[in-house]
């Protein structure tokens, strides 16, 4: 007999194994009639059957079993009802599944085989005579935490997939003792059921019509707590009453009243069970980047060959020549036959990556590409170590060798594009920069914005910096400064020169802090002004240059390699310790990370 009540909604929920077809059809005829009749909740039909939950007027309600009834195979569905005041779903859906309840293992099919059901009346008198049965739940642990059966087995899962590897694990011996399986409205246990004889189980039965009906023909003997439903109802009683539990919204945990008195439940964020403190969700950002960035340099991103388009903007100067002779100025150390090759080849491309004729003229500000095919780059250290992050800034230790950004033989294999990957859609923009083989902190600020604030600190020197080198030979002083200038322009390899005729105010001022019997001295290092190089070139000036330095040599002979092979020696500089205004909290921060050298 179909139950009645005087509350408004009612609620119908029902599952039936049995062969459906033509599904898209279907689905388009019950979400038309569902929306005429002002119905909402979730219909899921599948090749082997059809699952629901839905609420509304009963004579809508009524009038859709009719419908469903109608189809093949559906003749005898019979749902489960329950009644309250509100509408508990805030939508319609009808959705085509694999599987109508997911399980995830083929042979079990509940058309063709199901293992006994056990009617609630049966299951009581076995309960109160004090059958040695064992009261298996095959639901979700959240779904457990609100009730169950007073001494029932529970199996620990999150999902229902979980089920078959959490039967495997248990004890051997209960394969010979009789299980009754139960769910909140049986459907799971038309696959559980099955399955636990699959694996061996002996004697097993499922609760016909799961808890639902047991609470509808039998009541609450022998439960404990409340049932866990499906909607916005989120628990029921045994009376099958609406109950003043909640839902985490965050970690979706069913929640009692207690729980919801607690001051870390924040309706629509946290509750006791998923809320963090400020410092543990830093941590968790924190971690999560970490590893996106393990993922984005494994392999090393330009490793892989790839078709590399390298810019080339016009300047003020090249204004009305042809492309060739703009070429031919800007890099005067390649032939001009090797260009018109390049040409031929088709690897000089305008704005739209199409190819370029030698003789297009050009205009200062246009741009055009070279097309380098199949590229690999060089290998690059990408042990790349977070140490904050925040909603503005992002500080890091950067190993060597790194590149910052894209130059020479380096495009993907650098800091900036691994940066950009592993935070996109994020682009992180460095708010100041270490030379390729330079280890240590660097930060990065994740808008325009903020990196315009911090990088005006460090235009105006209110950075403070501070390094830690190990130099050759030992200084006499224990203090000392170095303030000569240095030149503006690049010379071989990148490299600068101390020119004090026409040079860049230069000053670092310098301490020894250990003086070495290997002949090498460990000295801290503040560049008061920002010139490239300046603390390397500085001290091979003063006969101290950088060990392993591949530029700036002893004996004032230069090198002839800018950036060390990955499987060299370390060049021993680091920035070791940086403070600075946070550009959105306004107080200053100071961050340090030791040398590995030391």
């Amino acid at each position: 007999m179909v139950p009645v009540s005087d509350l408004p909604i009612t609620n119908i929920s029902c599952y039936k194994f049995a062969p459906l077809s033509d599904l898209k059809s279907l689905r388009e005829r019950l979400m038309a009639f569902c929306k005429e009749h002002a119905l909402k909740g979730t219909i899921l039909i599948s090749t082997e059957g059809i699952n629901f939950f839905i609420a509304g007027e009963r004579s809508n309600v009524d009038a859709l079993v009719e419908v469903l009834r109608q189809i093949p195979g559906l003749e005898d569905v019979a749902p489960k009802y329950s009644f309250n005041e509100h509408q508990p779903f805030n939508r319609m859906l009808v959705r085509i599944k694999k599987e109508i309840i997911a399980f995830g293992v083929e042979s079990i099919d509940p058309a063709k085989y199901t293992s006994p059901h056990l009617k609630a009346a049966e299951l009581k008198r076995w309960l109160d005579e004090g059958r040695p049965i064992v009261l298996l739940d095959t639901r979700n642990d959240y779904e457990v935490k609100l009730g169950t059966f007073k001494g029932a087995k529970v199996i620990g899962i999150d999902s229902f997939r979980e089920f078959p590897e959490a039967v495997r694990k248990l004890p051997e011996e209960m394969k010979k003792q009789p299980i009754v399986s139960f769910c909140t409205g049986g459907i799971r246990c038309e696959k559980a059921a099955p399955f636990l004889e699959s694996e061996g189980f002996e004697q097993v039965w499922q609760l016909d019509g799961g808890i639902l009906k047991y609470f509808e023909e039998v009541g609450g003997d022998y439960w404990e707590g409340e049932c866990f439903v499906f909607d916005q109802r989120v628990g029921v009683d045994p009376a099958l009453r609406e109950t003043e539990s909640n839902q985490c919204f965050h970690c979706q945990t069913p929640l009692n009243e207690e729980e919801q008195r607690d001051p870390r439940y924040v309706e629509g964020k946290s509750c006791p069970y998923c809320f963090k403190t400020d410092e543990e969700q830093r941590k968790e950002s924190l971690a999560r980047s970490q590893e996106a960035i393990r993922r984005v340099t494994t392999p090393l991103p330009g490793s892989v060959p790839y078709d590399n388009h390298r810019p080339l903007t016009i300047p003020e100067r090249c204004d009305g020549f042809t492309l060739l002779e703009t070429v031919c100025t800007i890099f005067p150390y390649m032939p001009r036959e090797e260009w018109l090759t390049l040409f031929e080849k088709q690897r000089l491309l305008n704005d739209q990556k199409q190819p370029a004729a030698p003789d297009q003229i050009v205009r200062a500000g246009e741009f055009y590409f070279r097309l380098h095919e199949g590229v690999i780059e060089p290998d690059v250290n990408a042990d790349i170590r977070l140490l904050h992050e925040d909603e503005a800034i992002i500080v890091l230790e950067k190993p060597a060798p790194l590149p910052m950004h894209a130059c020479g033989r380096y495009n993907r294999n650098t800091l900036q594009y691994i940066l950009h990957e592993a935070y996109a859609p994020q682009m992180p923009r460095a708010c100041h920069r270490l030379d390729a083989n330079t280890t240590g902190l660097v930060v990065h600020a994740r808008t325009r914005h903020f990196a315009k604030l911090v990088q005006t600190q460090f235009a105006r020197g209110e950075v403070e910096k501070a390094y830690l080198a190990r130099v050759i030979g030992h200084p006499v002083q224990d203090e000392f400064v170095c303030d000569l200038p240095i030149s503006s322009e690049a010379g071989g390899l990148g490299s600068r020169e101390i020119d004090e005729e026409s040079g860049d105010e230069a000053r670092t001022e310098f301490r020894v802090i250990s003086r070495d019997a290997d002949g090498t001295s460990l000295v801290e290092a503040k560049p008061i002004t920002g010139r490239t190089n300046q603390i390397r070139v500085h001290l091979w000036q003063l006969g101290h240059p950088v060990k392993g330095d591949p530029v700036y040599l002893p004996g004032t002979v230069k090198g002839d390699t800018q950036t060390l092979p990955a499987d060299a020696p370390a060049m021993c500089l680091h920035a070791w310790r940086v403070g600075f205004k946070h550009p959105l909290r306004g107080e200053r921060v100071v961050f340090e990370s030791p040398p590995r050298f030391v």
